[in-house]
């Protein structure tokens, strides 16, 4: 299973292509780093929020709460 910051790395990559943008031009765009973008599309795992969200923000999305599935007999 993918991890969440996998997931959201590879959301980033393919909206960046999508849009024929190189990570220097979305690093620009969205006003953070060049060193961010790499390490969000390569799934680091610990990244500011604030940032991801600065990213995700580009492409009309935010990180929020999302339920997770429970497993039968768990909780």
């Amino acid at each position: 299973m993918k991890s969440e910051s996998n997931i959201i790395g590879a959301f980033i990559r393919q909206r960046r292509k999508l849009l024929k943008l190189t990570q220097v031009q979305l690093a620009a765009k969205a006003g953070v780093g060049l060193r961010f973008i790499r390490e969000l599309e390569q799934g680091k795992g610990t990244l500011r929020l604030d940032k991801v969200n600065e990213v995700l923000q580009m492409f009309g999305h935010t990180v929020g709460p999302v339920p997770m599935k429970r497993e039968e007999g768990v909780g």
